[in-house]
């Protein structure tokens, strides 16, 4: 784990997977987890609980290819005990791709039936509920025009990881 100021950096590698992953990307696919992969993490140092924040996660390949970015929505996050970050998620996420030169082309807005199903069930509020969706459109605006804050930071970091 890596600390810059506001965020943490957690960089995993998965040497060997027992399963692929393939998620769908609007109208394709795109393969996040294999033998080689690596998930690096933007993650905010904290403001605790019950405060609307996001978090950024870059899949990339063996190759060092980005495949994706993920942005959990949360209602809340920090460190815990073992110097672990942790958020309370909020369903909702936004994913992005990302090319070489690092300009983010396409989002989306996912698991809007998961946070419905949440509001159904009780589990957020649905004042909560348009807030995370006031946020993840944010995001999705932000993260097109290079605005994004943990953009930066993930930038920097894949150029230079020691730094």
């Amino acid at each position: 784990m890596l600390h810059v100021p506001g965020f943490v950096i957690v960089d995993f590698t998965a040497h060997e997977v027992g399963r692929v992953l393939d998620v769908p990307f609007g109208e394709r696919t795109v393969r996040i987890l294999d033998h080689g992969f690596r998930w690096v993490r933007v993650h905010p140092t904290g403001t605790g609980e019950g405060t609307l924040g996001d978090a950024l996660t870059a899949m990339l390949d063996a190759s060092g290819e980005v495949r994706q970015l993920y942005v959990d929505l949360h209602g809340g996050e920090g460190i815990g005990e073992g110097g672990l970050p942790w958020c309370d998620d909020l369903y909702l996420d936004v994913i992005a791709d990302w090319t070489p030169d690092g300009r983010v082309t396409e989002t989306h807005v996912i698991d809007g039936d998961e946070l419905e199903e949440a509001v159904g069930a009780g589990l957020v509020t649905p004042a909560l509920a348009e807030a995370a969706w006031t946020r993840a459109r944010g995001v999705e605006a932000a993260l097109r025009a290079g605005t994004y804050p943990p953009l930066r930071v993930m930038t920097d970091y894949l150029r230079d990881p020691y730094t």
